[in-house]
């Protein structure tokens, strides 16, 4: 028998790819994942509409009593969890578990989790570190994933998912349980990945794995594409990452603070 590799996956000879799975669940579907196709872009699309139906209804749910939202948390925060223990079943189903590949350690799998706990917990700490790295890394992830599986399969049904509820709780923190960013959000973030990184990176040589990307490119193109070779990539992500949520920050939280506090004032004179 010989070793080859599928999906990014590595499995003894082709024999093994035909085991009677189910086409939604099968590990070895061959069946490409093509960026910005009709499949993608209906995600992508999915994902905006929710976000935005979120936004729309925030004073809405702010309104609703704090039982009745620590339920909706429980419950959102429940779900997050479960993605992850599906796929990992998944894995172990298909055969294909494995420590190098299948450990929750991306950046988009810890900020799945800590979203969790963080809707279990409302820490003000935990919202400031995942804000912007965990909303950041989910849309990248969305827009351009790292992804072989296409639509109706499991994985494509789940990534898109789990990406999602990342944006929609680190959200949801924010616009209804209000608790507001600032500069000190950024620096958190920044903390946040480049605390995570050193830790995967170490679990990487341990293991011999490329958890975060941190060891070389994926396989499928990213956005990694365009910051240079490797380790040239990894100050790009650090200057990106620092722009990027520095623009978040400004465009959707400081900009439309001062203006808020602008008008106020001006009714304030007028009166």
């Amino acid at each position: 028998m010989k070793n080859i590799t599928f999906q990014g996956i590595t499995v003894c000879d082709g024999k093994e790819k035909d085991m009677g799975y189910p086409q939604w669940l099968d590990p070895y579907d061959e069946r490409p994942f093509i960026m910005f196709s009709n499949s993608h872009i209906w995600a992508i699309a999915c994902t905006a509409i929710v976000i935005i139906l979120l936004y729309l209804f925030r004073n809405h749910l702010r309104a609703w009593p704090e039982r009745t939202r620590r339920v909706l948390r429980f419950t959102l925060a429940i779900f997050m969890i479960g993605c992850e223990v599906l796929l990992q079943i998944w894995y172990v189903y298909g055969g294909v578990w494995s420590v190098r590949t299948s450990l929750p350690l991306e950046l988009c799998s810890l900020s799945l989790l800590l979203s969790a706990v963080l809707l279990l917990t409302r820490s003000r700490m935990l919202h400031s570190a995942l804000l912007f790295a965990g909303t950041a890394g989910a849309l990248m992830a969305i827009v351009t994933p790292n992804l072989g599986y296409t639509v109706p399969h499991f994985r494509f049904i789940q990534f898109f998912t789990a990406h999602a509820c990342i944006i929609l709780a680190l959200l949801y923190m924010t616009w209804v349980e209000q608790l507001r960013p600032s500069w000190r959000s950024v620096v958190g973030s920044m903390v946040f990945v480049n605390v995570a990184a050193l830790i995967v990176y170490g679990m990487d040589v341990l293991l011999e794995a490329n958890y975060m990307f941190l060891r070389h490119k994926p396989e499928t193109a990213s956005v990694l594409d365009l910051l240079g070779p490797y380790p040239l990539y990894i100050v790009g992500e650090e200057v990106l990452a620092a722009v990027l949520f520095s623009l978040m920050y400004v465009l959707f939280f400081a900009i439309p603070e001062r203006v808020r506090n602008r008008v106020k004032n001006e009714r304030s004179s007028a009166v």
